[in-house]
């Protein structure tokens, strides 16, 4: 991937609607670079979709938060496999450093959140934990979303 790669994907990021004509205006080509990069680009996996951000996506979930697990023992599968069962639980990652897992957790009220970090720390393999609350959210595209 080179810059103009990088550009174009910026562009698309902004606008993913926006024309060859005008993303070829914008970086400087032709439509038929435009449309070839794109084209490449999906085809070796670099771009693996489009998607649309509705107003109810951004209005879900009122309390957001990152929960970070340090899981004790060999007990990160069976965590990961009992994070994902809860609907609460939007995503889970694993990652290096202090902390083994990330869950990304959403809930309706502070109460119906503290419930759910609750439920998480008495799961068996998880040695400690530390959460922290998301105030907001800004998108690539310079989007804003959340409260």
């Amino acid at each position: 991937m080179d810059v103009l790669d990088q550009h174009l994907i910026s562009e698309l990021r902004h606008n993913a609607r926006a024309s060859l004509s005008d993303l070829a205006q914008a970086l400087g080509v032709s439509r038929t670079t435009v449309r070839s990069r794109i084209e490449r680009l999906q085809k070796n996996g670099d771009i693996v979709g489009f998607s649309v951000v509705l107003r109810s996506d951004t209005e879900r979930d009122p309390v957001r938060g990152l929960m970070m697990l340090a899981i004790e023992g060999r007990g990160t599968d069976q965590v990961v496999r009992r994070l994902t069962g809860l609907p609460a639980v939007r995503a889970v990652h694993s990652t290096n450093g202090r902390w083994d897992l990330i869950a990304e957790i959403g809930a309706d009220t502070l109460d119906a959140f503290d419930t759910i970090l609750a439920s998480i720390r008495r799961f068996e393999g998880v040695a400690n934990s530390e959460t922290s609350l998301l105030l907001r959210t800004r998108r690539a595209s310079g989007g804003v979303t959340g409260g």
